[in-house]
């Protein structure tokens, strides 16, 4: 049976040739070995069992990170169903090139002292002989720090700025003739009503078109204006613009 330097690889060897993948138990990325060419091949021996066997390569023992799971055991019951019928010599050509293979990947792997994972360079903190796991590298520990403290600041700088400083008003004008909304035109949009205040003749408060009375002095809304100059008191008539009646002196 097959044995890795790390249980986390993938068996991408066909007919032709032989090929395999290492991952990194840490990134997960992989490094694929050089391909070997099989001489049995060549000789157009020993191939009879192989092109059945090749629709199990996506399942093999470390192929991904979703086998991880796979025992060694289980690994080894799906290369001898998927190498089966192969000639003795293929066998042995895969033999041989899966430990070439494996003495080539190990030139780009480290095996962690903490956590007894392999991973790639990446991956190792050659300062410490761990993984980046067990100790992150200084450098990119403080710069993720920072980075994290930047973006908590920013946060919470936000949550107290004022970005606009106008205000928000939320006016529904009621028809005094049909009380629905009357929307913000001259006439309601209901009933055409007329929307314009009528002033009061007495004190000129804007009132509403249906009121009777003046919401600021109580005079009646139907009164007729006043003439300029005479006098409520007495109606002596005065120049415009007279303060107090020439006649009784009473204010106009």
């Amino acid at each position: 049976m097959l044995k890795s330097f790390t249980r986390n690889y993938e068996d991408n060897s066909t007919d032709a040739g032989f090929q395999f993948t290492f991952y990194c138990d840490v990134c997960n990325d992989g490094y694929k070995s050089s391909f070997v060419e099989s001489q049995t091949y060549k000789k157009g021996k020993g191939l009879r069992g192989l092109t059945r066997g090749i629709g199990v390569l996506g399942g093999l023992v470390g192929g991904a990170a979703s086998s991880l799971g796979y025992s060694l055991e289980r690994g080894g019951d799906i290369l001898s169903e998927r190498f089966e019928g192969m000639s003795p010599e293929w066998h042995k050509e895969h033999e041989k090139a899966f430990e070439r293979s494996q003495n080539e990947a190990q030139q780009h792997f480290h095996r962690c002292h903490g956590c007894h994972q392999y991973m790639c360079d990446a991956c190792y903190n050659e300062d410490e002989g761990l993984c980046t796991e067990c100790a992150p590298r200084q450098e990119v520990y403080v710069a993720k720090a920072r980075a994290e403290a930047m973006r908590r600041n920013i946060d919470e700088a936000s949550e107290t700025a004022t970005v606009w400083k106008g205000t928000i008003e939320s006016k529904t004008t009621v028809c005094s003739t049909c009380g629905k909304p009357a929307g913000n035109g001259k006439f309601c949009n209901n009933c055409g009503a007329s929307m314009e205040m009528k002033q009061c003749q007495k004190c000129g408060a804007k009132n509403a078109q249906t009121v009777k009375f003046c919401n600021n002095c109580g005079s009646p809304m139907n009164a007729p204006a006043p003439t300029p100059g005479k006098c409520p008191g007495c109606g002596t008539q005065n120049p415009p613009d007279t303060k107090f009646c020439g006649e009784c002196g009473t204010k106009i």
